[in-house]
């Protein structure tokens, strides 16, 4: 008896099968017109909402039948339909937008979109809380807001207003590090040469020393001066050789 009425559907297991894709195709439509705030849940009608939903169709996917195949056989056609229609919808963008729609703009630049947040049907309190949840504390640390197909909120910081990870300050040090490296190579470049050493000192090649003093070479000395050579001594002076006297003599 037991056994019968545990695995013993009570209906025709077609029946069966079309009453669960009815109801998962009918609450699918509601969710799309009635908007993504039911999702969200961000109010507590949302959620009496979303809690009462289940109770209000249960009899009408699993009938009169109350057996454990009867309901193990609804779980697996709910879980199966929906496996093959949201793979079917994810492969266009049109029928994504058609019965998921598109992300909603709540907040932009610090400030609330009034537009969208009455035809979403949401009040500001219900969204700063959500808001809040996420990290920041005031809209005007909000870039951008959105409210997802799913009924998640999607809050993006300003730049000022994030966090930084770990791999922030990890890019961060590798960056000066590599940044401090180049400064090291070029430090010893810049030594010798460009110092006021030997090379472009004053010192003894650049100086006025030796070669372009007015030393021995072009001085005053010995060569090219008054001395010996030249001079009015015994060569072409009037002494014997070439004198007046020896030659007139002979």
């Amino acid at each position: 008896m037991i056994a019968h009425d545990l695995f013993t559907i009570q209906l025709p297991v077609a029946e069966k099968v079309l009453r669960t894709v009815a109801v998962y195709a009918g609450i699918a439509v509601l969710l799309r017109i009635g908007g993504k705030r039911d999702l969200a849940q961000l109010s507590t009608f949302d959620l009496v909402v979303m809690l009462l939903l289940s109770n209000v169709v249960q009899n009408a996917v699993i009938g009169p039948d109350n057996s454990l195949s009867g309901g193990l056989l609804g779980a697996l056609v709910l879980v199966g339909v929906n496996a093959v229609w949201v793979r079917v919808v994810g492969r266009s963008s049109r029928l994504v937008r058609l019965f998921e729609g598109s992300p909603t703009v709540l907040v932009k630049d610090g400030h609330f979109q009034e537009r969208a947040l009455r035809r979403e049907g949401l009040r500001r309190g219900d969204l700063e809380r959500a808001l809040r949840s996420q990290g920041a504390d005031s809209v005007v640390e909000v870039q951008r807001a959105t409210l997802a197909p799913g009924g998640a909120v999607v809050v993006e910081l300003r730049d000022s207003e994030q966090n930084a990870s770990r791999g922030d300050l990890a890019a961060l040090r590798h960056h000066l590090d590599a940044l401090l490296a180049r400064i090291e190579q070029r430090l010893p470049e810049a030594g010798p040469q460009g110092s006021a050493g030997p090379q472009g000192s004053a010192g003894p090649q650049g100086s006025a020393d030796p070669q372009g003093s007015a030393g021995p070479p072009g001085s005053a000395g010995p060569p090219g001066s008054a001395g010996p050579p030249g001079s009015a001594g015994p060569p072409g002076s009037a002494g014997p050789p070439g004198s007046a006297g020896g030659g007139g003599l002979q």
